[in-house]
């Protein structure tokens, strides 16, 4: 089951209280105080796991705490201290204060081990009181409370690319197609229910991350659809490919505008995202009917046809729109980088998309790093 939000109490080990003792023995007269110390409580960690995809493991739990510290002993023993208790998310997972509502935690990369919240100081015994004044005393530390939260924990998936477009657009074909995701793939709307990640290999030694979510419909900003729930998913990601469908009733520049519409109104973050476009579904019509419609569709959004992307040739029977260096990192974020018509069925101009992602995805994080 996909999970990737879930709501939790979690509880730092309350520290173990010191103990009141005195030894007593045999011929020894005078023995003193000699409590020991009580043990720290346990505190709790999250780790970042590459083989958790989800919080199902957290689903249906209430509260999650660490274990108390024990309490000290005699002839100066010190109680033990309370077991770590360690909570396993997916990369991406943010950690919320449900009574503030701030992010505590971003949690991404893979391995680290973080320490949430500190478990309370155990107490000390009552050897510790001891005095010329008070030579037997009777009092020792109880020890500090843990430390309670709750809080909300949501995945993000990690991703380089974020695939965007109508249900039944063809998003599941296309990374099925490309990458090794195997999701659901039907002729009927909102066959992906859940989002999938895909990994894009590009040769032996490259690669790059592709996130699938379910599609969005006009409204989906306002909790329309599947769309707004899993939008979350794609806030991570680099860049974003939007699927406009060829072969849809609607016009494809109202799809296009109405997908930019719903992510400019659920974060102005993810509607700064540099994007390009695939024309999807280019095997229902024929040549001349695709390069009419994607002319069309570039004269709508004030761009010019050119059959040149980057440094991978798309197939010449389409029209496409692209850039020869630079994939034109100086243009308007508001532009798509580049359009070509795809065919995942067909695999048309599926390899030429392949490497101009990738070769869009490194244009991208350079320009990053430089800023």
């Amino acid at each position: 089951m996909f999970v990737d939000s879930v709501e939790l109490t979690i509880s730092s080990g309350k520290g173990g209280a010191g103990s009141i003792s005195f030894w007593t023995e045999k011929f020894v007269s005078e023995g003193g105080p000699d409590g020991g110390d009580g043990g720290r409580g346990g505190a709790v960690f999250f780790k970042v796991d590459n083989n958790t995809d989800t919080l199902s493991r957290l689903r249906g739990l209430k509260h999650i705490k660490a274990e108390s510290g024990r309490p000290g002993e005699g002839r100066k023993c010190y109680g033990r201290k309370g077991q770590d208790m360690t909570i396993t998310v997916p990369p991406g997972t943010i950690v919320v204060d449900m009574e503030t509502g701030k992010e505590l935690m971003d949690l991404v990369t893979e391995g680290e081990v973080i320490l949430f919240l500190e478990g309370g100081k155990g107490g000390l015994g009552n050897t510790h009181f001891k005095s010329s004044s008070n030579q037997k005393p009777t009092y020792a530390q109880p020890g500090l409370p843990g430390v309670t939260v709750q809080v909300r924990l949501e995945m993000k998936l990690i991703a380089d690319v974020g695939l965007v477009g109508y249900p039944n657009v063809g998003k599941s074909t296309l990374i099925a197609t490309l990458s090794n995701a195997r999701p659901q793939v039907a002729n009927y709307e909102f066959t992906t229910l859940t989002p999938k990640l895909g990994v894009v290999l590009i040769g032996e030694y490259d690669s790059f991350m592709m996130a699938d979510i379910p599609g969005i419909i006009e409204g989906a900003s306002d909790g329309r659809g599947l769309g707004h729930e899993f939008l979350k998913h794609i806030e991570r990601t680099k860049t974003l490919l939007l699927l406009i469908d060829a072969a849809n009733y609607r016009e494809m520049k109202y799809q296009y505008e109405t997908l930019l519409i719903e992510l400019q109104r659920y974060s102005e973050t993810l509607a700064t995202r540099k994007h390009a476009i695939a024309i999807t579904k280019i095997d229902a019509l024929s040549p001349d009917e695709v390069n009419a419609l994607t002319q069309t569709f570039l004269d709508d959004i004030g761009l010019e046809a050119n059959d040149t992307l980057h440094q991978y040739k798309a197939d010449k029977n389409y029209v496409s729109y692209g850039f020869q260096t630079d994939f034109g990192l100086a243009l308007p974020q508001e532009k798509p980088l580049f359009v070509l018509p795809i065919s995942s069925v067909a695999h048309l101009n599926t390899e030429a998309l392949r490497y101009t992602i990738f070769s869009f995805v490194k244009n991208v994080e350079e320009e990053q790093e430089e800023n």
